[in-house]
């Protein structure tokens, strides 16, 4: 059977690193952790969210997302926060929801993470007990479209950084998905065309998939592939190949100037990148700090304190 690269080079860690455990059988690509906020609530049932939150972690963690077999112990691991806003009926609701996702650095115990990103004001409908059922190519509701487009997008971060470009059929899924919400859904739920402005899912699919944009997934997959994974046997090295690939990300911040993707890339890896450069050679530190002060400039004094 064929598989694609990244899925050969995580089987292949997964295999070392685990040597010795027995594989369980194949299992989906995600496992999500979801929570349901509802401190804002006035009039809904509590219970409702109950089987709102059951249901999307069926969702999430059920379906088949690739054509790719995931033991158990490979799947991607992830947080959805759902924090409900406003009651707009008994049965529509507007909301905050939050993505996290991390995957396991080679040798060591530690999960770095792969995005940290909350998207603001998603306006769905749900009743108790409905199942939330999806189709690529074939719009049904909003809140299915939404949670299969931060998948799609989770998987290809995964694979990005597991091989050099390796997400880009995971990221054209998540533009497929934008293309195939009609206008008139669009119109009641704002984050789906590029005149909902940025950030939007609109702009984070086009920011992964611009050309602009592709010098910062190289450095994705630098970052964590050559960087990251070699850590264990060789930190001095890892801390050089991570301070060159965040030379292209300031060239893309250059080409690109307030890029969505830029700034969920800080969010995402701005306390990871300290550690990483605490005890980085002054060369390295001066080119995170000139790096993350010009991408990051509203936390720019916590950078230089690197120095």
């Amino acid at each position: 059977m064929y598989m694609p690269l990244p899925q050969i080079i995580r089987k292949g860690l997964f295999a070392l690193a685990l040597l010795g455990i027995t594989p369980l059988a194949n299992a989906q690509e995600l496992e999500v952790n979801v929570t349901v906020n509802t401190q804002k609530l006035q009039q809904t049932d509590p219970k409702v969210f109950e089987t709102l939150s059951a249901a999307v972690r069926e969702f999430m963690n059920n379906q088949k997302w690739t054509e790719d077999a995931f033991e158990q112990e490979e799947r991607i691991q992830a947080n959805v926060l759902i924090t409900i806003q406003e009651e707009i009926s008994q049965v529509v609701y507007k909301a905050d929801i939050a993505v996290q996702a991390s995957r396991p650095v080679y040798g060591s115990d530690y999960e770095t993470p792969l995005i940290n990103y909350i998207d603001k004001g998603v306006v769905f409908s749900y009743e108790p007990f409905q199942p939330i059922q999806f189709s690529r190519n074939r719009f049904n509701d909003n809140l299915s479209s939404a949670l299969a487009f931060y998948a799609y997008i989770i998987l290809g971060l995964d694979y990005d950084s597991f091989s050099l470009y390796g997400g880009e059929p995971h990221f054209q899924a998540a533009f497929d998905i934008v293309n195939s919400i009609p206008e008139s859904a669009a119109a009641a739920s704002p984050g789906w065309r590029a005149v909902d402005g940025d950030p939007s899912r609109y702009y984070l699919i086009e920011n992964l998939t611009a050309a602009r944009v592709r010098p910062l997934r190289q450095a994705w997959y630098e970052y964590h592939r050559q960087g990251l994974d070699m850590a264990a046997s060789d930190v001095g090295t890892c801390r050089a190949i991570i301070a060159a690939s965040m030379e292209q990300v300031r060239e893309v911040n250059q080409a690109y100037p307030n890029a969505m993707i830029i700034q969920i890339f800080s969010d995402t890896k701005a306390d990871e990148v300290m550690e990483i450069f605490k005890n980085g050679t002054p060369q390295e530190k001066n080119t995170v700090v000139q790096v993350m002060t010009r991408i990051d400039a509203s936390n720019a004094s916590k950078y230089r304190a690197l120095k």
